[in-house]
């Protein structure tokens, strides 16, 4: 294997171990202040709260690693742990497609906090705006390092409204946590300035990728589903 490609490689491999979600193992919802259920919808959301909730609060995950949260559909055990928790994570900006009916059928009240709540949309290229319509929007801000910066602080407010008593504690893990998150996007930017500019291209499995490439200079090339969504189907092309 040609030593640049190995290292692109390579680089890439570190990249995925970093910015992919990861299982949470939950701490027993009775070691939290108050009983305080935390659930949050999908894996990579999890991790981050628990960096932010620390060891105070365990972070509970409802979809499991791996499943994928475009094709989701709630069974009766997840309509039970919706149900019962007081707190709500998601990502939003229509990501959870089919969250609002969901809640509907569960009924209750909990808070529910919007991790990408204040971000906006990347701008769509010309031909991402001709397959979406340009009312669309990216949802997946959390494959850029930066963007996970507001979603940590988002995550910090709302555990901070649910435990006003562990808001110290919070906003301590917030700023430690944003701290490595900027790191990891000045490593990110080093390993990237290894790559020549003309072989940053990216074919991706559907469009989630374009904050990451905004960010690192990356061209994407082509996706096999031409949708922000893994619902859609494959074109011929």
């Amino acid at each position: 294997m040609r030593p640049l490609l190995k290292s692109t490689l390579t680089t890439f491999f570190l990249m995925a171990l970093l910015l992919s979600s990861c299982q949470v193992k939950p701490e027993s919802p009775s070691g939290n202040p108050g009983n305080l259920r935390v659930l949050a919808i999908e894996s990579f959301l999890a991790d981050i709260a628990q960096n932010v909730a620390g060891e105070r609060l365990g972070i509970e995950t409802l979809l499991p690693t791996g499943l994928d949260p475009h094709a989701y559909e709630a069974t009766p055990k997840d309509l039970v742990k919706i149900a019962e928790s007081q707190v709500l994570i998601i990502n939003g900006a229509g990501f959870e497609e089919w969250l609002q009916p969901t809640l509907d059928s569960t009924g209750g009240e909990r808070q529910i906090i919007e991790a990408a709540a204040g971000l906006e949309s990347r701008r769509l290229t010309a031909a991402e705006a001709g397959e979406h319509g340009h009312e669309a929007g990216d949802p997946h801000f959390w494959l850029d390092p930066n963007n996970v910066v507001q979603y940590v602080e988002n995550l910090r407010d709302g555990l901070s409204q649910a435990d006003p008593a562990g808001s110290q504690v919070y906003a301590a893990n917030a700023e430690a946590y944003i701290a490595r998150l900027k790191e990891l996007d000045a490593w990110i930017v080093e390993q990237v300035a290894q790559i020549p500019p003309e072989r940053r291209i990216l074919v991706t499995n559907h469009e989630s990728f374009g904050y990451f490439a905004d960010r690192y200079g990356f061209q994407i090339a082509g996706s096999i589903l031409p949708s922000f969504s893994t619902g859609a189907s494959p074109s011929a092309q």
